[in-house]
């Protein structure tokens, strides 16, 4: 299938029992889960038996799963504190995809706190990131898929040209890829409307990380206008970006084969329709 469509999907009370069931609701052909609380620092052991049920389920209904770590973490972060808590949580979120299955972890790229310059910053996602990628030695591990920004504050990689130097610090090894934001990089000034407004940013995103990177793509539309950064998130051809620039987007070479993940609002119904919308806009 040439791109995946699904969304991510609550697993509060069973990652196989709630999570599956709300992506059969969305006739989902792929999922994204969160394995720890979002807005926290708990790295929770998880349900062996959900777990199991999870990865047989996916398998069986020939879904990829991804997970997304936790918003918290920060590898820019001037507190030591926080920068620790984030290799936990990281390591935790990559160890439990490998548990269940899922083919990335997508983490945010972070920013840079306290005042201190971007090249020091980097200097320290470096440092600290580069070894869990290095502990990614088993075949059924993992991919790490790092997310930019909408370039609120500080942001270390909010364009497509940021992510050449945050590339550069992790060595691009080869288990780094990208998870693209739709929402993200338009806020962050990447005008994906108009005939070649997504066609553009792809280029310019392949030419600077390379071919084969981009892993994922967050399909959100956006309520602001582009380089507002702000980051939220509308339906499918509800906001600023537009159907059009999807349908663009779906048919450029780098998203062949590339799994796309609506993390919209609007609750089963609005998910249902923007994972009916982005399949009739497949090529």
């Amino acid at each position: 299938m040439r791109n995946p469509v699904g969304g991510h999907v609550p697993v509060a009370g069973g990652l196989a029992t709630v999570g599956l069931g709300y992506a059969r609701e969305l006739g989902a052909e792929t999922v994204q889960v969160f394995v720890a609380n979002p807005r926290g620092w708990a790295t929770p052991a998880g349900n062996p038996a959900q777990d199991e049920l999870f990865r047989a389920g996916c398998e069986a209904g020939g879904l990829s799963a991804w997970v997304h770590a936790p918003y918290l973490i920060n590898f820019g972060s001037h507190t030591e504190a926080t920068v620790e808590k984030s290799v936990d949580s990281l390591r935790h979120s990559l160890r439990r995809a490998r548990r269940i299955g899922a083919r990335g972890v997508v983490v945010h790229t972070g920013s840079a706190t306290g005042g201190r310059p971007r090249a020091e910053a980097l200097a320290q996602v470096r440092e600290r990131m580069l070894p869990l990628l290095d502990e990614l030695t088993h075949e059924d591990d993992p991919d790490l898929l790092i997310e930019s920004t909408a370039g609120q504050g500080f942001s270390l990689c909010s364009t497509a040209e940021d992510f050449g130097p945050y590339f550069e610090a992790l060595d691009r090894h080869p288990r780094l890829g990208i998870c693209l934001d739709t929402c993200h990089i338009f806020a962050a000034g990447h005008d994906l409307t108009g005939p070649d407004g997504a066609v553009r940013t792809l280029d310019e995103l392949v030419a600077v990380v390379g071919e084969g990177r981009l892993k994922l793509i967050h399909a959100n539309d956006s309520k602001d206008v582009v380089g507002a950064h702000k980051d939220r998130h509308a339906n499918i051809g509800a906001g600023h970006i537009g159907q059009e620039a999807f349908r663009n987007l779906l048919g450029h070479p780098a998203t062949d084969g590339v799994p796309l993940i609506i993390e919209t609002p609007g609750g089963p119904q609005g998910h249902k329709a923007d994972v009916e919308l982005l399949k009739k806009l497949r090529p």
